[in-house]
Formats: structure tokens, C-alpha cells, sequence
């Protein structure tokens, strides 16, 4: 028997757990919140170029399903995992960070910040 968690095209097959004998859960990262970018790209001055690059990893989150931080990093090397489930992801060859807190059991990611690089600089990127 193999149940899945999600729907439509969000919907996909990853064997997790198998809490009944024969059973397979799936999960799918779910993300809050897709707002936070599109206020970022349709609002920044530079928000056009991080538009698309925005919505690739958005799609890639989504369609992930990361248990544990080496888990973010076989999907993405060059994100930088801190203390307290939070990652820093480089966007668009490193023009713009993303600061995500994840919980990991729960397989949310929440989203922190966006912005370039160098307002990126000016936060405390494990507190913010």
C-alpha cells in the first residue's frame, strides 16, 4: 500500500516511513510563504533579475523533501546550513541571498529574507 501526501502536481513518490506494515508516506516541502518572493521581484529595484531564478528554487522546494540539513545540500552545495535550522541559499549565481528557517520533522520552509548580497550583509542572517 503506498499513500501519498499531496496533490496534483505538487504530488510525488519519495518513500519516507512505513508506520503499517506495506505502507509508504511521502512528503512534500511545504513553504511559507511564495509572497515574500513575489514581493521581493515585483517591488526591488533589481527584483526583475531574481524573478525567474526566484521561481526555479521556489518549484525545486516545493518538489523537495529534506529530512535533514545534508539533505539541502545534496540539493544545493553551495548553500550555507547555520544553527536553529536555518540555510542561506545563494540566488542567481550569488547576486542575491535567500535566508530560510526549515523544520525539518515538519517539512516546512519558512522564509526569512531576500535581497542582494550586500543587504544580506547587513543582517544577522541567524536571528533575522
Amino acid at each position: 500500500m503506498t499513500t501519498v501526501l499531496g496533490s496534483g502536481s505538487r504530488a510525488r513518490l519519495t518513500p519516507q516511513l512505513a508506520p503499517i506494515a506495506g505502507a509508504t508516506l511521502y512528503f512534500l516541502m511545504r513553504l511559507i510563504a511564495k509572497r515574500t518572493l513575489r514581493q521581493f521581484w515585483e517591488s526591488h529595484a533589481r527584483g526583475a533579475q531574481a524573478k525567474a531564478p526566484l521561481q526555479v528554487w521556489h518549484a525545486t522546494v516545493e518538489g523537495a523533501d529534506w529530512s535533514t540539513p545534508a539533505d539541502v545540500k545534496a540539493t544545493y552545495g553551495d548553500a550555507s546550513i547555520l544553527k536553529k535550522g536555518r540555510v542561506v541559499f545563494n540566488i542567481a549565481g550569488n547576486k542575491f541571498r535567500l535566508v530560510a528557517r526549515i523544520n525539518y520533522p515538519y517539512r516546512i520552509v519558512y522564509i526569512r529574507f531576500v535581497g542582494t548580497h550586500a543587504e544580506y550583509d547587513a543582517i544577522n542572517a541567524e536571528t533575522i
